[in-house]
């Protein structure tokens, strides 16, 4: 609804529909295109002038900025404060013939200043990495509350280059109206409820952070750019759009799952063996995805791994896991059947080392670390044929829970997965004491022949719940490093998804889980009575 259609499936297919134009060989087929290029006039964002902007019914400017006024959340208990979470921030680079729209989250530091969260990675980074080489002042505008296809926009992973206006044009079929802010030389949406005007001198950096992120964590502090306001406009009457991210999923999941259906068909222009993909909630977008192809010679599904891990920003992905195209890999009980039915550790694993996404806290270094490959398709002429369901159907019948505990006293819950598969998985969680703690208990495990039947041991921090799979997931993507953390044992595995501090070459902060206070949640809850009970 909010981007304008009855099911999201109909962007990518409008996509695809350009995509696949052919040029016209005949005056019939030119005729047949021109519903389409009038369709295509009406994407490029148009300017307006102030008496049809309501972003600029009321200006703001010199001693009346306050930030102050408008109802910013601080959205977590450890939050270094408030912050501005859905801005869509504006601004060029310096020879300005590049705009980029992006979304990166406002610190407020006091009435007029705010820090500028963008990563390293990102397209607002690097343009003010140019000023900042020639010790120039980059103008910013930051809109908030829009049209959502402009807002969605904000967030889409778009080719470098491309204008995030027009590609908002293109899902709303009409263009965006943008109109000249007051103090700098920007175009913002004129239909915006609030907008934030300024500059930001590359020479001021102020800690930022943390912040309860869309990782289920705290993201660590650190210097970033401080935006100036130098005024504010807003309608008469407007209304603050914010959002929440934390443990998934939460809002930003939707945002992730419009994404990953949109630009599908921009995939497959380059890599067109690609069936479908899946961002799981659990993945929190850049810590698994999954796919399907169509699969057709030896070694294609790692030529794909490497491709994406190498293709803008699926090059932050930790794990990718590929399957066959007639795997539903929609179902995830389809998955997690097909994974624990054919999965050979000896050799479907693929590792690899790059780029990682600024807010990994596992790797043992910021911004890069090692990355999985899982590779589920069926093996074809070229490729060596598994041996593990003649390993496996010899095995000895599956141990209890209870025996586990017997046998490892060091751990304090134990849940063996109830499933006929050819792998079984068990889940413990470790009173961890020592550095190195879970990888010995691993080596002890696997090393035990009561327990051969186990052949995925995955080893958590004592709070964990063992009974709640997908939380189990969501710590597995999250905090493990897979070639430092996953340890083979011919075609078993054992997985330590325990806290890294204090262990050897390990040189990052490793954060706190998000979690509301208790305060709030009575809030919340009273309040929840009293709407419910009509009161």
């Amino acid at each position: 609804m909010a981007l304008g259609v009855l099911d999201i499936e109909k962007i990518p297919n409008d996509i695809d529909k350009y995509l696949k134009i052919k040029p016209p060989s005949s005056l019939l087929e030119k005729v047949k295109l021109l519903p389409m290029l009038l369709e295509a006039a009406a994407f490029p964002p148009k300017m307006v002038s102030s008496r049809q902007a309501s972003c600029q019914e009321v200006v703001l400017t010199g001693d009346d900025v306050d930030l102050e006024k408008i109802p910013i959340l601080q959205c977590w208990p450890n939050d270094a404060g408030r912050f501005i979470t859905f801005p869509i921030v504006v601004n060029r680079t310096i020879d300005r013939k590049l705009r980029n729209v992006g979304l990166y989250r406002m610190q407020v530091y006091d009435k007029k200043t705010t820090g500028m969260h963008w990563h390293i990675h990102k397209d607002g980074a690097h343009f003010f990495h140019d000023f900042k080489k020639q010790g120039k002042i980059m103008e910013c505008a930051v809109a908030i509350g829009a049209d959502p296809a402009v807002c969605y926009s904000a967030s889409a992973p778009l080719p470098f280059g491309i204008d995030e206006f027009l590609f908002a044009g293109f899902i709303r079929k009409s263009p965006v109206p943008l109109v000249k802010c007051k103090t700098v030389d920007l175009e913002i949406p004129a239909t915006a409820e609030i907008v934030l005007e300024g500059f930001i001198d590359p020479s001021e950096m102020r800690l930022e952070g943390p912040f309860g992120d869309h990782t289920g964590y705290y993201s660590q502090d650190g210097d970033y750019p401080v935006f100036n306001i130098t005024a504010i406009t807003h309608r008469k009457n407007p209304i603050y759009l914010t959002t929440i991210v934390g443990k998934p999923p939460q809002e930003d999941f939707y945002l992730g799952k419009a994404t990953e259906r949109i630009f599908l068909p921009l995939m497959r222009t380059q890599l067109p063996e690609i069936v479908d993909m899946n961002m799981p909630a659990e993945g929190v977008f850049h810590n698994l995805v999954i796919l399907s192809i169509d699969k057709r010679f030896p070694m294609q599904a790692r030529r794909l791994m490497s491709a994406l891990w190498g293709m803008g920003q699926m090059s932050f992905v930790k794990t990718i896991i590929v399957f066959d195209q007639d795997v539903d890999i929609q179902n995830t009980q389809k998955v997690i059947e097909t994974l624990l039915n054919k999965i050979d550790f000896t050799h479907d694993l693929f590792f690899s080392e790059g780029i990682l996404d600024v807010l990994n806290h596992a790797s043992d270094k910021a911004l890069y670390g090692s990355k999985l490959g899982i590779d589920a398709t069926t093996k074809i002429e070229g490729e060596d044929e598994s041996k593990i369901k003649s390993e496996n159907n010899s095995k000895t019948a599956s141990p209890l829970s209870e025996h586990v505990l017997e046998s490892f006293t060091e751990l304090t819950s134990c849940k063996i997965l109830e499933q006929n598969d050819l792998h079984q998985v068990a889940f413990v969680t470790l009173d961890k004491k020592n550095p190195q703690q879970g990888c010995k208990v691993i080596e002890k495990f696997m090393n035990d022949k009561k327990f051969s039947a186990i052949t995925v041991f995955v080893v958590l921090e004592n709070h964990e719940n063992v009974n709640d799979a997908s939380t189990v997931l969501w710590k597995i993507l999250n905090n493990i490093d897979p070639k430092r953390d996953m340890y083979i044992f011919g075609n078993r595995v054992g997985i330590d998804v325990t806290c890294k501090t204090g262990e050897p070459d390990f040189k990052q902060y490793w954060p706190d889980e998000i979690e509301m206070s208790n305060n709030i949640k009575q809030i919340v809850d009273q309040k929840w009575t009293k709407i419910f009970d009509g009161k």
